[in-house]
């Protein structure tokens, strides 16, 4: 009787969620669509949640204890960035015999290895190349963008600059420093109103998921979007409106060699795509495809995979664009390296609109992480004889 080869044991991955940004609560929406669509019997998940406060948690309830705002019950957890040790640790009090009767502080608990970390973290310390840093230190497997990436496309500013040094069409915009706000109002106004007419656009540099970005229509609605970003991040955005702008995204998917998705149009129910109009209300209507003439929706993906390639993006990214109504010309916003995954986000529903289910792409990022890795590991760090 001839024996059965035994099955390869699931793939260990570790889901990582909230975070210390303003878009914490995006990113838990997000990480329980991405633990939803991975299949128990090929994956082994370690649910990993990050307070607001940048304290790391597990337990198989994490995500709900998050939602709940109930930690009791789950237990620290750190991920040291040595690669001898590339695997995370549970800190936890050690029994204790009534003989003993003190405490004598918490142990390390290695939980299973972990395969790869899929990070579901937005904004700051979890898309700006914080901790992909922390990742490389580790040499573990990770989803997404490297440190180059994730920080140049996290920040506004740097990402226009590189994008405008790769010839690839933006809106006028000037950066403006928190300092020069609290300095100078009046030379910052003058600033901004040198862009073009109004509305005009503030936004943190650095943060997504429209977290404090303001339409300015008059100079005291630009003195308010200025104060309202310059909570958020030292490091401020304005940008001149586009005249009847339709706003326009397209996914990117993979490694060295991205393919970019079918377009996919917004349109905002409030003035623009605000936060509360992506997740509060969730009444914003998308078109997918977009309709647009097929040589402008070329023009855009191929404007995506030259951004994406620019910066050194990997694993995934969502392109946003503006295009004016009357001329058809196409304008980059931003790239975000790890873009929403809810069940309404934009990313997986222009690659289910292109043929990949979001279970199809879940499994697809894993697998780009690993060969990631494996590039990684080619690489020598040290000069040889």
């Amino acid at each position: 009787m001839t024996s059965l080869t035994p099955s390869p044991r699931p793939l260990r991955v570790a889901v990582l969620f909230g975070g210390r940004s303003g878009e914490h609560d995006v990113s838990l929406m997000s990480a329980r669509s991405v633990i939803s669509a991975l299949d128990p019997k090929r994956y082994e998940v370690t649910r990993i949640g990050i307070t607001l406060d940048g304290e790391w948690f597990t337990g198989a309830n994490a995500l709900e204890a998050f939602e709940q705002g109930n930690l009791k019950g789950l237990s620290r957890v750190i991920l040291p960035g040595d690669p001898s040790h590339a695997a995370a640790y549970a800190l936890r009090m050690p029994a204790l015999s009534e003989a003993e009767g003190t405490d004598h502080g918490e142990i390390l608990h290695k939980l299973a290895d972990i395969d790869v970390f899929f990070p579901v973290l937005h904004g700051p310390f979890g898309e700006d190349g914080a901790i992909q840093g922390l990742f490389e230190m580790a040499d573990v497997a990770y989803v997404g963008a490297g440190v180059a990436g994730s920080a140049v496309g996290m920040d506004k500013a740097i990402f226009k600059d590189v994008m405008r040094a790769n010839g690839i069409p933006l809106v006028k915009s000037a950066l403006i420093l928190r300092g020069e706000i609290e300095n100078d109002m009046a030379s910052v106004v003058a600033k901004a109103e040198a862009l073009g007419a109004y509305p005009l656009f503030t936004k943190p540099a650095n943060l997504g998921s429209s977290v404090g970005i303001s339409k300015c229509n008059s100079r005291s609605d630009l003195s308010e979007g200025l104060l309202d970003a310059a909570r958020y991040d030292r490091r401020i955005i304005v940008e001149a409106g586009v005249k009847n702008a339709r706003e326009i995204e397209v996914s990117v998917l993979g490694n060295e060699e991205p393919q970019a998705s079918v377009c996919g149009e917004v349109v905002p129910s409030r003035e623009f795509y605000s936060y509360e109009s992506k997740y509060v209300d969730g009444t914003s209507g998308l078109i997918i495809p977009a309709p647009l003439p097929e040589d402008v929706a070329n023009k855009i993906r191929e404007y995506a995979i030259r951004a994406y390639k620019a910066i050194d993006c990997a694993g995934m990214a969502r392109a946003d664009f503006f295009v004016e109504k009357e001329t058809n010309r196409v304008y980059l916003n931003e790239l975000n390296t790890i873009p929403g995954f809810t069940s309404i986000s934009m990313y997986p529903k222009l690659w289910q609109a292109s043929g990949v289910t979001y279970a199809d792409l879940v499994d697809r990022l894993i697998q780009l992480a690993l060969e990631r890795k494996t590039q990684r590991d080619h690489t020598e760090h040290r000069r040889t004889a």
